[in-house]
């Protein structure tokens, strides 16, 4: 006999649409079977009432030859030996009118009653699991429903704990409906079997039975075959009961986990997250516009296929491509009052997807696999430990060394501001020169902390500062007759900038250091999923350089222009900056931080303002040079400097005639 299809009943839980798919199979299989049951059914009623019919028509037959010697003939008495011979045939009748009623007893037990049962019982069965498992799938659904549109805000934790815990009843009275469904549909395909062979089975024998007074020849022909039929019914059986025991077994270790399973993001907590996945399959929900400002989600199977997002809905036998994921970008939003929100964008950025995880593990590991997904790696021989190793290594998550070594030159970019990029100060060559080939080992140390936002957020200020005066970044203040801290300021220029991240560096002799610093701050961003920056208003002065809150115009972090002893941009990504800031410590020792900044303009700028601000404190202590400068460097109406523009250096000027200066304050 072939092997026997069933259903897993370790997918009962998951209720994925592949098991869906599956299932509706068998509830086809269960329908075909029914109406073909009622069929044969029909026919074996049929059978059993001529057999019936046969039985009534051959005692009727007996009595009326019976009743041959009390007929009243006109002509006389009837014949004698017409009466013998009936009354013969009358006794020979009613044996075989016994023979016929066993037979329509046997038939009525071996042929219609088993298939009676079988339609009330086994298929009757399977109907009214499918009815429950239906009702406890509908209700999981409208559970999980309410508990997707709990809110993020003001979040009530009575109230999620009362629709956790109605959605962990609704998901285990789900299971179980299904783990019920599921192994009456499993025995069903072996009940099938034997519900066909057993009435036709029991037909066999009864004609056969009533056939072996007068067939004895015919009997013994069929006794082999009807032994071996009886066996394979036996060993059918056998093979139910054997799987019964194993699906009891295994439908109690399923049912005896802890109640946790059912209960959405309970690990919410500390979640064990596995950031090295390169395939990722579960429900999501998904955002959809239905109007010009409303939206709608929808609950939906997502699972990935190579390079593909794949979804199917519920009952599909496939899936479909919904966004392809090669060199796409993955990052964690704020959606309404949903929580766990994340947003697939595509490469040109101009289609995206809002996708909500049921809890944080799902939240976490659907970012992590759509970014592994997104570098290719799943095109690599062994992409398993390339996913691993590339969320391990922070060196190898992103831009190769190399890339920071090179000096791409730009010739829209003036002779001065380009010195100023690579600017290191002259007392320190010497020492550059020793570290010019310095491992990264020797600039940072490994397993330094990153800090990803401002040491010291706004809010702090806003209650150290909330009766003192705000910083304005234009250089005026509050009250007329008050002087801003930075009127002396003979630099003062403004730039737009998000903060990256901090870390304490080994050594400020070589702007490497601030290379490799940017490097660690973006490999960590990527291997977490932080996509999240703090956006500020650097103000730089030839005093002092500040990051500004843009909201509150509190100021977050201040360094003195003096501290700043590396600064320098990267020559690929023109928007990214960086500088090292030495503060003294109570042990006369000093530390060594580097700050990492993306700006909106080329970080040149913000390069060049910073040497022209250290300039200008080196020419303050000599009012000859001061003076220098200043005739060097073109001023504002206020007697300010302003910034070099981006216009291209004429040939054979010096910066006395340079033109098309502009500020950028």
């Amino acid at each position: 006999m072939p092997a026997v299809d069933k259903l897993l009943l370790e997918e009962a839980l998951l209720d994925s649409p592949q098991t869906r798919s599956l299932l509706s199979v068998f509830e086809e299989d269960a329908g075909t079977l029914t109406d073909y049951t009622n069929q044969l059914l029909q026919t074996m009623q049929r059978v059993y009432g001529a057999q019936n019919e046969m039985c009534l028509a051959t005692q009727q037959l007996s009595s009326q030859l019976l009743a041959y010697e009390k007929q009243n003939f006109a002509l006389g008495k009837g014949d004698e030996e017409v009466i013998s011979t009936l009354q013969y045939f009358a006794k020979v009748i009613d044996e075989l009118n016994i023979l016929h009623t066993e037979l329509a007893k046997q038939l009525a037990d071996t042929m219609v009653l088993p298939l009676i049962q079988f339609r009330e019982k086994d298929l009757t069965e399977v109907s009214t699991l499918k009815d429950l498992f239906l009702l406890a799938s509908n209700e999981h659904d409208l559970s999980m429903a309410k508990y997707s549109r709990l809110p993020k805000k003001r979040e009530n934790e009575k109230l999620k704990a009362e629709v956790a815990k109605e959605v962990a009843n609704a998901r285990r009275k789900q299971h179980l409906s299904s783990l019920q469904y599921y192994c009456a549909l499993n025995a069903l395909q072996y009940r099938k079997r034997t519900a066909m062979l057993d009435p036709i089975l029991g037909y066999t024998q009864g004609q056969i039975s009533f056939l072996k007074k007068g067939s004895e020849m015919f009997s013994r022909k069929m006794d082999g075959f009807l032994s071996s039929v009886s066996s394979m019914i036996q060993r059918v059986h056998g093979e139910l009961d054997t799987e019964a025991d194993t699906m009891r077994i295994t439908q109690q270790e399923l049912l005896s986990g802890s109640d946790l399973i059912y209960t959405p993001d309970y690990d919410v907590n500390s979640p064990v997250i596995n950031r090295n996945l390169i395939q990722k399959a579960g429900y999501l929900n998904m955002r959809s516009k239905t109007g010009l400002v409303t939206t709608s989600w929808e609950r939906l199977y997502f699972f990935t296929q190579g390079g593909n997002l794949m979804c199917q809905h519920r009952g599909e036998v496939a899936g479909g491509l919904i966004q392809d994921l090669d060199n796409c970008s993955v990052m964690a939003v704020d959606c309404e009052d949903r929580r766990y929100c994340f947003q697939i964008t595509a490469p040109n950025g101009k289609s995206s997807l809002i996708l909500q995880a049921e809890g944080k593990r799902e939240y976490e590991e659907w970012i992590s696999a759509i970014n592994n997904i997104s570098r290719q790696i799943y095109l690599t021989d062994n992409p398993e430990a390339v996913a691993i190793k590339l969320n391990q290594t922070a060196i190898q998550a992103v831009t190769p060394i190399t890339s920071f070594d090179k000096r791409v030159e730009n010739p829209h970019v003036s002779e001065t501001v380009k010195q100023t990029v690579v600017h290191t100060e002259s007392r320190r060559q010497p020492a550059e020169e020793r570290l010019q080939d310095s491992e990264p080992e020797l600039l940072i140390a490994p397993g330094t902390p990153i800090q990803f936002d401002i040491v010291l957020p706004a809010t702090e200020f806003q209650d150290q500062n909330r009766s003192g005066r705000r910083t304005n970044p234009f250089g005026e203040s509050e009250d007329k007759n008050e002087k801003s801290p930075e009127e002396g300021s003979l630099l003062q220029q403004m730039f737009v900038v998000r903060f990256l991240g901090s870390m304490a560096v080994k050594s400020d002799h070589t702007n490497k250091v601030i290379f490799e610093a940017m490097r660690q701050v973006l490999a960590a961003r990527a291997i977490h999923n932080i996509f999240r920056m703090t956006e500020s208003h650097l103000m730089v002065t030839s005093k002092s350089i500040k990051l500004i809150d843009p909201q509150t115009q509190v100021t977050r972090i201040s360094f003195d222009l003096e501290n700043i002893t590396q600064f320098g941009a990267h020559q690929e990504n023109k928007r990214l900056v960086g500088f090292v800031v030495s503060i003294p410590e109570a042990s006369g020792e000093e530390s060594l931080s580097s700050y990492i900044l993306e700006s909106n303009t080329e970080g040149e700028k913000i390069c060049y303002a910073i040497s022209l601000g250290k300039e200008i404190i080196a020419a303050q202590k000599d009012p000859e040079a001061l003076a220098q400068l200043m005739s060097s460097v073109p001023l504002s109406n206020d007697g300010k400097f302003v910034l070099l523009s981006d216009q291209p250096e004429e040939k054979n000027r010096s910066l006395d005639d340079e033109e098309g200066l502009e500020s950028e304050a």
